[in-house]
C-alpha cells in the first residue's frame, strides 16, 4: 500500500481536521478526500455502493449495514457524539395535552428520515429508559427511506404522506412531536425541558455520552493489509489528540458550537471527550446495540468484537 492514495470521505471537524490539513498524514500512503456537502449521502453511497475506501458513518446504519452482509468493517474512531434530549419536539399550541414524553403512547410522532437514523434510536432510548415511554404504543412516522435498503422496519413504522414535511405536519397538528433537527418555527418547542441540561445530567448521574459516528473501511483493504485497519485508526487518533491538546489549553481561535459541547464534557468528566477504542466506549456501544435490538433495528445482538476490525480490538486512544 505504499504510497497509495485511498478515497475517503469525513466531515471537516476539530477532532479530524489535522487530516484534512495535512498535519497529521499516514505512513505509506494518504487520504484522498472527497468533500460530499450533505454528509448522509456518503453514508448511503458506501451502504449502496461500495464508493469509498475508508468512510465516516452513523453508527446504527453501520450495524445493520453489517447485519445484512455489509463488506466494510468499522475502525473504533468515534468521530462524533452528543446529547440527543433536544431532539424531540412538540407543538404545544396544536397539542396542549402533551406536556410529558410519556403523553406520546397513543400518538403519531415523525422521525426525520429513517427509522434506523442514530439520533432517533438515542431519542427513542432517552424517551424508554429516562421517562417510562412504551416506544411500542407510538406510530412512528419518517420522512424518508432508510439507507439499507434490505431493512424491514416493525409494523408501527409508516411513511408520512407523499410531498408532506414533518415540520409542516407538526404545525398542523398532524403528529404529536418529532424527532430530528430542530424546525425553524417559533410555535415548535423541546418537549423536555431544559434538554441540553438533561443532557449532561444524565451524562453526570449514569455516563450516558452517545456516540454518533464512527469510520468504516472496505474489507477488501483489510484482507489485503489486515494491520490496515490499525493504521486508519492510529491516524484518525493523532489528530484527534492534537485537538483535545487544544481543547484542554483553550487554544480555539473560534469554537463552534460542537466546540463548546466537547469543552464542557472535558470539564465535567475532567476525561478526554472524545475518546477512541472499544474498550472505553464499551458500555455505551453495548447500551446503543441493546437499544437496537429494543426497537427492531437489529435482528439480534452482536458481539462488538465481531464488527471493529480485528486489529483494532485492543486498541485505544
Amino acid at each position: 500500500m505504499a504510497d497509495r492514495r485511498l478515497t475517503a470521505v469525513t466531515r471537516t471537524q476539530g477532532g479530524n481536521e489535522a487530516l484534512k490539513t495535512g498535519e497529521v498524514t499516514p505512513a505509506g500512503w494518504d487520504f484522498a478526500f472527497e468533500e460530499v456537502p450533505v454528509l448522509v449521502h456518503a453514508f448511503r453511497r458506501m451502504v449502496r455502493g461500495l464508493e469509498f475506501d475508508v468512510t465516516e458513518m452513523a453508527l446504527t446504519t453501520y450495524l445493520v449495514a453489517k447485519e445484512h452482509g455489509a463488506r466494510f468493517t468499522a475502525v473504533p474512531a468515534f468521530l462524533v457524539r452528543g446529547f440527543h434530549h433536544g431532539a424531540i419536539h412538540a407543538n404545544p399550541s396544536r397539542w396542549p395535552g402533551i406536556r410529558h414524553p410519556k403523553d406520546l403512547e397513543g400518538h403519531r410522532v415523525g422521525v426525520s428520515r429513517g427509522y434506523t437514523v442514530t439520533t432517533g434510536v438515542w431519542a427513542r432510548a432517552v424517551l424508554q429508559e429516562e421517562y417510562g415511554v412504551d416506544l411500542s404504543a407510538i406510530t412512528w412516522v419518517l420522512s424518508g427511506d432508510e439507507h439499507v435498503a434490505a431493512y424491514e422496519p416493525p409494523s408501527n413504522v409508516v411513511r408520512m404522506p407523499a410531498g408532506a414535511s414533518l415540520e409542516q405536519m407538526l404545525l398542523d397538528g398532524d403528529l404529536a412531536a418529532t424527532i430530528g433537527p430542530a424546525p425553524d418555527a417559533p410555535a415548535i418547542v423541546p418537549l423536555i425541558p431544559d434538554p441540553v441540561g438533561a443532557g449532561y445530567a444524565a451524562l453526570r448521574s449514569r455516563g450516558f455520552y452517545p456516540i454518533n459516528h464512527l469510520v468504516v473501511v472496505k474489507d477488501e483493504l483489510l484482507r489485503e493489509r489486515p494491520e490496515f485497519g490499525f493504521e486508519v485508526f492510529d491516524a484518525f487518533a493523532r489528530a484527534k489528540s492534537l485537538y483535545v491538546d487544544r481543547l484542554r489549553a483553550g487554544a480555539i481561535a473560534e469554537p463552534t458550537a460542537t466546540d463548546r459541547m466537547y469543552a464542557r464534557v472535558l470539564e465535567t468528566t475532567g476525561e478526554d471527550p472524545l475518546p477512541y477504542g472499544i474498550e472505553p466506549n464499551r458500555a455505551v456501544l453495548e447500551t446503543l446495540v441493546r437499544h437496537a435490538v429494543d426497537q427492531r433495528i437489529l435482528r439480534a445482538p452482536v458481539k462488538l468484537e465481531d464488527v471493529f476490525a480485528e486489529t483494532t480490538l485492543d486498541v485505544t486512544a
